[in-house]
């Protein structure tokens, strides 16, 4: 399958993020297409990875039905058969990596969850004792189970802007106390419901983010859910505290431009293939593990 990095379609663009490509539909809904794009470091690569985008909608598309009791989310048309006149023709670019979704306005925040440390809370924790301000306690080793999961968000920069974690308070500051409180309280509720879940399949989660809109007064959950881009999938049996582990996701990407020694500034390296057809088989296998 040729992978996709770049969309044209007869309907205005709005916006092209790392990953995605927005196109307005109406006053109340945009057709978010997700190419086979993928971003390390805040830096989109020049490499695709193909069928990435099917994946990550296919999954997102999963978690959606499967946490709707939770909380309401961003989707309006999914089958493509449906989509309006003016797009049947572009099959071959939409078809399974595109929805149809409400409009919403962006919460400028990532809300962030986990259930183990790792990552750059590892590092943190390892300066500090903490992640994102929250004390943790003494002697935690790296990808160790955290006692219950905590809250860390981020700032949702715009593109070429490194996004920051910052404290609870500090999101506090930026879209108020209530809000603040009601997106902790129901991302790690919807971490745990899927964490759950995943772990009857043999997968731990051990972060993940979400990102919220507002849809007619109403707080809603949009862009992608517990895919591989968003999330640190590790095997359960393979799982082993003390180390780093082997994970199912984007993170196999970014410990090759590590062990390459990039400065994670431009140029952008280069993917060799066989990591590309790595990532792609990564992708594939959480995939088919998450939903049969």
């Amino acid at each position: 399958m040729k992978a996709i990095s770049n969309v044209v379609l007869p309907v205005p663009k709005i916006y092209s993020g790392k990953v995605r490509e927005l196109f307005e539909i109406d006053s109340k809904r945009i057709l978010i297409v997700t190419t086979d794009r993928i971003s390390a470091f805040d830096f989109v690569l020049p490499n695709p990875i193909p069928e990435k985008g099917v994946i990550l909608n296919q999954l997102s598309l999963f978690w959606f039905e499967r946490l709707q009791n939770v909380c309401e989310n961003h989707l309006d048309i999914i089958d493509f058969e449906k989509f309006p006149q003016n797009l049947k023709g572009f099959r071959n670019v939409l078809e399974k990596r595109s929805v149809i979704a409400k409009k919403t306005k962006k919460i400028p925040i990532e809300c962030v969850v986990r259930g183990y440390i790792s990552g750059s809370g590892w590092k943190e924790y390892l300066a500090s004792g903490t992640v994102c301000g929250i004390k943790l306690p003494d002697g935690l080793k790296e990808s160790e189970k955290l006692p219950e999961p905590i809250f860390t968000p981020a700032t949702k920069e715009e593109k070429g802007v490194h996004d920051r974690n910052i404290s609870f308070d500090e999101m506090v500051e930026i879209v108020g106390k209530n809000l603040a409180s009601y997106l902790k309280d129901i991302s790690i509720t919807l971490y745990r419901q899927a964490s759950e879940y995943a772990e009857r399949k043999g997968i731990i989660i051990a972060d993940t983010k979400f990102e919220f809109g507002l849809y007619d007064g109403r707080i809603i959950l949009i862009d992608e859910i517990l895919t591989p881009d968003s999330s640190r999938f590790w095997e359960k049996n393979r799982y082993q505290p003390g180390k780093n582990q082997d994970s199912l996701d984007k993170q196999f990407v970014r410990n090759y431009l590590e062990s390459i020694h990039w400065n994670k500034q431009p140029p952008v390296p280069e993917l060799p293939a066989d990591v590309i057809e790595k990532t792609r088989e990564k992708y594939w296998q959480i995939y088919n593990i998450l939903t049969n």
